[in-house]
């Protein structure tokens, strides 16, 4: 009888340093989590510009040859467009190649240049029509940081319009949406219900 009692207890003894074992080890595993999670983000300044990030990475294609670009950043206190000359890789399809000049021009001027996209902004969807209109559908995020006035907001939307049709011969007018839906303006002044085709007259002359 005694026998049985001794191993009864010794069985629950090991159900107890069983139990907290395994308390310990589920513990830690949520504690790792927790502090890879902060890492992470903390890593990117926020968690939702690490989500953002995260969802252009997902847009943008894999391989091909890199090639060499300008893209047009909007110069607000002279009412034109910058150049700036950049290297992006250049997949074989021109949808493809315009996503590029996006990410490019989210990615934000190397030389200082103002942005006419904010780093917020995502890219939910983007397709070429057969007259060569590229129609790009941007979260809403877009809209973020606008300099105010009607002079930006058009250098905003040309910045756009004039990187694209520069750089890829397919693309004669672009068109806007948010939140895949037609919009009258960006910050109230632009009408957007139309598409845009390039002018190469805002386009800063090299000094």
């Amino acid at each position: 009888m005694a026998s049985v009692n001794l191993s009864s207890g010794m069985s629950r003894r090991a159900k107890i340093l069983l139990a907290i074992t395994l308390g310990v080890v589920v513990g830690a595993v949520l504690y790792l989590r927790v502090l890879a999670h902060h890492t992470f983000f903390e890593s990117f300044g926020s968690e939702q510009e690490a989500r953002t990030k995260l969802s252009q990475l997902a847009l943008q294609p894999q391989g091909g040859p890199n090639q060499p670009v300008v893209l047009y950043f909007p110069d607000y206190n002279n009412g034109t467009l910058l150049g700036e000359a950049r290297s992006l890789s250049w997949p074989k399809e021109d949808v493809d190649r315009s996503r590029e000049i996006l990410l490019g021009l989210i990615e934000g001027s190397h030389k200082g240049y103002a942005s006419a996209l904010p780093p917020s902004a995502t890219i939910r969807a983007l397709f070429l029509t057969s007259d060569g209109t590229a129609v790009i559908d941007f979260s809403s995020d877009v809209r973020n940081g606008l300099d105010p006035g009607i002079e930006s907001e058009a250098l905003a939307v040309y910045s756009l319009v004039d990187s694209l049709a520069a750089n890829i011969p397919s693309v004669k007018k672009v068109r806007i949406l948010v939140q895949g839906q037609e919009v009258e303006t960006l910050d109230g002044h632009i009408d957007l219900s139309e598409a845009f085709e390039p002018n190469p007259d805002l386009i800063r002359k090299a000094d």
